[in-house]
């Protein structure tokens, strides 16, 4: 009896087996051969790898033509939404994009979407104002005047997420030239969520990254991150995720804040 070669099957049984790994197999397996490629490059499989709400999502996006997305294949959606290569902004207040190896969702809220304690209106105390940094992927972000406290929250539900993934919760900043406050000081960040039964702790890390560790570290696109804390989406959740950041030990000046970043924990 003869063996019969996996590259007879038609295409459609052998984009279902491809469909069954991971995008940088489906990379390679496009490679050994031209029916492998057909089946590989597909839009069933590259769907697969797509959240299943995906375009729910683009419908909220912010560009010219939400719709053109929906017109490209599944592969080059799945490449366009990649973390290291585009975001699509939604609302104004939220960022969206897919992990670059996993394809799993990840989320920045925006500073206009955080709550932030102080006055932004201009006829009173002036603790923090809006402005527009040319790196920031939002219209505005927060830029902190002269305060002597933090007290910044983001809230996301994790329904919206990835279900069977740890996440963490990342802060992303940047510090002017002109900054006092953040050198010596440690700022407080904690990541609490419904379902837990454990207390959430609050955990300290200085923002200035001349100092000594625990401290943030550079992103490669001009800011700062510190990680906030970590959680994870069980299949079915749906909790409240609360990512707080607070200082209350002395005045401070000189940062600018971008977002709270939601994406999956990557293994070291």
């Amino acid at each position: 009896m003869k063996k019969m070669m996996i590259s007879m099957l038609p295409v459609e049984c052998i984009s279902h087996i491809i469909s069954l790994t991971s995008p940088r197999d489906a990379c390679r397996s496009s490679l050994v051969s031209s029916v492998f490629r057909e089946a590989a490059d597909s839009d069933f499989v590259w769907k697969s790898y797509l959240p299943p709400d995906i375009k729910q999502i683009i419908s909220k996006s912010l560009l010219p033509s939400p719709s053109s997305l929906n017109s490209i294949s599944m592969k080059d959606l799945y490449y366009y939404l990649r973390i290291h290569h585009r975001h699509i902004v939604l609302d104004g207040n939220m960022s969206f994009a897919l992990e670059e190896k996993s394809g799993k969702k990840c989320y920045m809220i925006g500073a206009r979407g955080l709550s932030i304690a102080g006055e932004f209106e201009e006829d009173k105390l002036g603790y923090w104002q809006w402005t527009t940094v040319p790196a920031s992927r939002f219209c505005e972000v927060a830029e902190l005047k002269n305060v002597l406290g933090l007290d910044i929250k983001a809230r996301i539900k994790t329904r919206m997420l990835s279900p069977g993934t740890t996440y963490a919760a990342y802060f992303v900043y940047q510090l002017q030239g002109c900054r006092f406050g953040f050198a010596r000081t440690p700022i407080e960040f904690r990541v609490s969520w419904g379902h837990s039964r454990v207390e959430a702790v609050w955990h300290g890390v200085v923002l200035d990254p001349s100092t000594v560790s625990p401290r943030g570290r550079y992103r490669g696109d001009w800011w700062m991150e510190v990680e906030m804390g970590e959680f994870f989406v069980k299949e079915g959740d749906d909790a409240t995720v609360e990512c707080s950041v607070r200082e209350v030990n002395g005045p401070k000046s000189g940062l600018l804040v971008e977002g709270i970043e939601i994406r999956p924990k990557l293994d070291v």
